[in-house]
């Protein structure tokens, strides 16, 4: 069979389940005896090991195979978890992540050579297993494990591993104590079965032709879901031997394997149960009444149907970003094709009937909510960055030998697709940099006062049509004299400069090129490569970052990026005989101020806006526009970053407008305030302009 078709499908979950990993061994290094999470890690290794087979990737199989042993033990209760399978398990996933990798950009697992964690796996297997036998517990009856007698048990037996409840210890008894034989079942289907559970309904429909099925493993519903490897087991109670049992089933196409043997209780066990089913159900006269139905959770198919708590089917659909692109473009160009009509309209209007204006209203409504709705499909929750973070704190919490958590709040906060592709890498930069630069070693916390836990803390939020993401610690902070004299010993500064300028001022030279603080070089920051590359990326996003510290307290860290980089609201301007757009995003009021309110003051242009100092940008000298002639009255739109304020100058106000956001390529360089172009109705162009590095 080509499974080529299905490579996408095969990446995607399997990132997913690689991340369902990391996640639930971080609780388990916290809570060794959690279940649920012992349970999730073992089907999550066993869906793995399934797709890896199917797809035909041997070395993924192997490992996770191996993996899943593990799991399979501990979940039995026959071995515990340690530090050492921690560390092991996660340096397996670090290897299957490489093999995602390849696969994604190759087709194939690539030569990485995992034998010495296949090795340490099968070392702690060995230990974990070591002197475990079968227990008996307080009341004197023998544990679970002895329930089946095989004295040289077959490996492809894998019924014989199964860990048997009360309740269906109980449906044997109850068996048995009726003359009917239990067998146990592992039932082997082809690899090349396209339909698992379709063929697993027929093989369980056969077995109820002869007999009661009272367990399955994995459960009937995973069964109907084809969340099952290539082969499952079950218990039966039935006249038939299980040399009939292994014929019937083999009689069903796509069959590879039928493995199958009586099961028996012990008799301190037999005779436990039978006098349990007495005083529970005495009077009752057949198998029927005696095993109720919670007891025998018979495993066909037909009664699965029935189940009412049967989940509610996935309702998303995997869409390439590709085909979303092109559908944003058709989008972008049915708005440029709407504002030309508008244009057109106003310059006609009065030879034109009402409801024609009825009609270009309703196209406007109509592609303003179609463009809301493919922005809504785009959107994607930022928890798909930040999930992998966790695990990256926990190892430098290790490499650092620093005690350190992250808490994590507005995982939901949703951004734009282009937009979470690409703050992975700014993000995991400024975590790192707190856990080495930011936090003390746990002597020197104490010493302070401070819990010797450090703790880092990652914060989304939606501020109008803005994501804020914020990065704190409540480590050492910066220190803004080690800055002033590094920025004076490089040169980048007088020590004249210096004495003018601000804290914020100081931690802004954080961002220059090859700028750090750090004495000692090493593997995690202190190169000068990192908060340089972060602002670069978060401003190419549209967005901007800014630092805040308070020296003994800690640092913060507030990055700001649009929802979306493909359509947006603007306020378009004339400067000088040019039209612009300013992203409404940034603005907050327009103003009609008398020239003579401008103030210079350290030989800047401010102006008093009711009690607040805000500095004014004449964007024509910027933009170096023709200069006209002075003006007593002046247009100013103000604009926002963070906590600060600006003046925009403007000569003109044309009014709101939907914008279509067109890259301008290399044809403007080394220009920050220009971010794009735009087709206004009139077929111009007009430039969009990013006021951020003004402020």
């Amino acid at each position: 069979m080509d499974v080529s078709q299905y490579l996408e499908i095969f990446i995607d979950e399997a990132k997913e389940h690689l991340q369902s990993l990391n996640e639930h061994i971080l609780v388990l290094e916290k809570d060794q005896e959690h279940t649920d999470t012992i349970n999730e890690i073992f089907r999550a290794a066993h869906s793995l090991k399934g797709m890896a087979g199917t797809m035909g990737f041997k070395k993924m199989q192997q490992l996770t195979h191996d993996m899943e042993n593990v799991f399979s033990e501990i979940r039995n209760g026959k071995m515990k978890v340690s530090s050492e399978l921690v560390d092991v398990v996660f340096k397996g996933l670090d290897v299957l992540e490489s093999f995602v990798a390849n696969i994604q950009s190759d087709g194939t697992e690539g030569d990485i050579d995992c034998e010495d964690i296949i090795k340490s796996l099968a070392r702690i297997l060995n230990e974990g297993r070591g002197g475990t036998g079968a227990k008996t517990e307080a009341s004197g009856r023998v544990s679970a494990q002895e329930i089946i007698a095989a004295p040289e048990a077959n490996p492809k037996e894998k019924f014989r591993t199964l860990k048997i409840e009360e309740h269906e210890k109980k449906a044997i008894a109850k068996a048995i104590s009726l003359n009917l034989n239990v067998v146990g079942m592992t039932i082997y289907i082809q690899e090349y079965c396209v339909l698992k559970g379709a063929r697993a309904f027929m093989i369980n429909r056969t077995i109820e032709e002869h007999g009661e099925i009272i367990k399955l493993y994995p459960s009937a519903q995973d069964l109907e879901d084809e969340k099952y490897d290539f082969d499952y087991s079950a218990f039966v109670t039935t006249k038939k031997t299980p040399q009939d049992l292994i014929e019937y089933v083999m009689g069903v196409s796509e069959v590879k394997e039928v493995v199958a043997d009586y099961i028996y209780l012990s008799e301190e066990e037999l005779n436990h149960y039978l006098a349990e089913i007495k005083r529970d159900e005495l009077g009752e006269p057949s198998l029927k009444k005696a095993v109720d139905a919670d007891a025998l959770k018979v495993g066909s198919a037909a009664q699965v149907k029935q189940q009412p708590s049967k989940p509610v089917a996935n309702r998303s659909v995997r869409v390439d970003i590709e085909k979303l692109d092109v559908l944003m473009n058709l989008v972008s160009e049915l708005i440029i094709a709407k504002n030309s009509l508008v244009a057109s309209s106003n310059a006609i209007r009065d030879q034109l009937e009402s409801s024609f204006f009825d009609q270009i209203e309703y196209l406007e409504r109509v592609t303003t909510n179609l463009h809301e709705s493919i922005m809504k499909v785009r959107m994607v929750p930022i928890e798909s960055v930040v999930n992998r973070f966790p695990r990256m704190i926990r190892d430098l919490s290790k490499s650092l030998n620093k005690q350190m958590e992250l808490y994590m709040t507005g995982e939901d906060t949703e951004l734009d697709r282009t937009v979470i592709d690409e703050i992975g890498d700014p993000l995991m930069h400024l975590l790192r940099n707190s856990a080495d630069h930011g936090l003390e070693p746990p002597e020197e916390r104490i010493r302070k006062g401070k819990s010797p836990v450090g703790a880092i803390y990652l914060d989304a939020y939606q501020d109008g049509n803005n994501v804020v993401i914020e990065v704190r610690d409540d480590g050492a902070g910066i220190n803004i004299d080690k800055i002033k004299k590094k920025a004076i010993e490089k040169g980048i500064v007088t020590e004249d400069q210096a004495e003018r300028m601000s804290d914020k001022d100081f931690t802004d030279l954080l961002f220059l090129p090859s700028f750090s603080t750090s004495d000692k070089v090493t593997d995690i920051s202190g190169r000068g490569v990192g908060l340089d590359v972060v602002k670069t990326k978060i401003e190419a996003l549209g967005g901007d970052i800014e630092a805040k510290t308070i020296w003994g307290k800690g640092t913060n860290f507030i990055i700001r990026l649009p929802l979306t980089l493909a359509i947006i609201q603007a306020l378009m301007v004339m400067i000088s005989d040019e039209k612009y757009a300013l992203p409404l995003g940034n603005i907050q009021t327009v103003e009609n101020v008398r020239s003579s309110e401008i103030k210079k003051v350290s030989g800047k242009e401010v102006l008093n806006l009711r009690g607040d100092i805000i500095p004014v940008v004449r964007l024509g000298e910027v933009l170096d526009c023709p200069k006209g002639e002075e003006k007593d009255d002046l247009l100013i739109v103000v604009v926002k970053k963070g906590e600060r304020f600006a003046g925009m100058v403007v000569d003109k106000l044309l009014g709101q407008q939907e914008i279509v956001i067109k890259s301008i390529g290399k044809y403007i360089r080394n220009h920050k305030i220009i971010s794009g172009a735009t087709i206004l109705g009139n077929g111009e162009v007009a430039l969009i302009l990013d006021v951020n590095p003004l402020i």
